[in-house]
């Protein structure tokens, strides 16, 4: 179901949105996009994990992002967003399912992320400089190793934002744009985007007319004006937001996708992963520790096992 946003406002809703991602449409100029909104999801992500702010901050970026780009896809399984970098911070992940649910965590240095983050302050692109040299990968995993697809990215510019926006400039050929923001509100993180792509020609119903360049550069400069407090607002609604980003273009919005966080670890899949490991490896740990603990990056949720628990994930797999 689409709602015609009317300049007069009248067929706005008064609810706030969060943990939601809201597609929309601008008429006028040929664009679509997507606005995410994450509130108590992305708090209880955080949570779990108690990581230093400067990490807190651009995770929260990597999610919202990952969002924002599965959003624009059709497909069945799994979308992940990683980051791997030589710096303070080696690992950013993020990932969610086509029904919505999401995880996230990261891999760092403590001592070194405090110790940089502190030599220099690097709020305005949420620490960026952390990650080193590396890569941003996008994968698309429809189940099993034939049905992936990977697309990856040098990290490049001052942000997250920036190794995004080269990577659709130099691999795609749909103009796009993005604005994020994140930032701690009343003692829990928040976080939020907006992401525009000129749609293609038969997508905007002009099978026989080329894409106007003066319809994507105003719609980008457009979303270039929204500001901070806008996406972050816990009591503006995103169609508020567009509505007065956009009310010109003529914005239709749809259905949105709620979002929750859920993990997909379980102690079969842990045992799966105990099963690659040579069993005098897992049973040298049960000898010096009582048991080999292993915890789930995602929840950090830990998962046992004894020596004489080890016959139970040593067993021949039934086919």
């Amino acid at each position: 179901m689409a709602i015609r946003i009317k300049k007069d406002g009248t067929e706005q809703s008064g609810l706030v949105d969060d943990n939601v991602v809201q597609p929309f449409r601008l008429e006028k100029s040929g664009v679509r996009g997507r606005m995410v909104r994450l509130g108590s999801v992305l708090a209880d992500i955080m949570q779990q994990h108690d990581y230093p702010p400067p990490v807190s901050a651009l995770l929260s970026e990597v999610l919202t992002l990952c969002l924002l780009l599965s959003s624009m896809l059709k497909y069945e399984g799994v979308f992940s967003l990683q980051i791997k970098g030589d710096g303070a911070i080696r690992t950013l992940v993020a990932d969610v399912t086509s029904k919505g649910e999401v995880r996230a965590y990261a891999g760092f240095d403590a001592a070194a992320v405090k110790k940089l983050a502190k030599r220099k302050k690097d709020i305005a692109h949420h620490y960026y400089h952390l990650l080193g040299k590396g890569y941003m990968a996008f994968t698309v995993d429809h189940g099993g190793t034939d049905h992936r697809y990977q697309g990856i990215v040098e990290l490049k510019g001052e942000s997250i934002v920036d190794a995004a926006q080269h990577y659709f400039t130099q691999s795609e050929q749909i103009k796009t744009s993005f604005r994020l923001a994140v930032h701690p509100q009343d003692r829990h993180w928040r976080a939020g985007g907006i992401m525009i792509q000129q749609m293609p020609d038969e997508e905007a119903g002009k099978t026989d007319i080329e894409p106007d360049i003066e319809d994507w550069t105003r719609a980008a400069m457009l979303l270039s004006t929204c500001s901070e407090g806008e996406i972050l607002s816990p009591v503006l609604h995103s169609a508020d937001v567009l509505y007065r980003l956009f009310h010109e273009e003529g914005v239709r919005i749809y259905s949105p996708t709620h979002i929750r966080f859920k993990c997909r670890c379980t102690r079969d899949r842990v045992i799966d992963i105990l099963r690659t490991i040579p069993r005098p490896e897992i049973e040298e740990i049960c000898a010096k520790e009582g048991r080999v603990m292993i915890k789930c990056e995602f929840c950090s949720e830990e998962y046992g096992f004894s020596t004489p628990e080890l016959d139970d994930v040593y067993q021949e797999r039934k086919p």
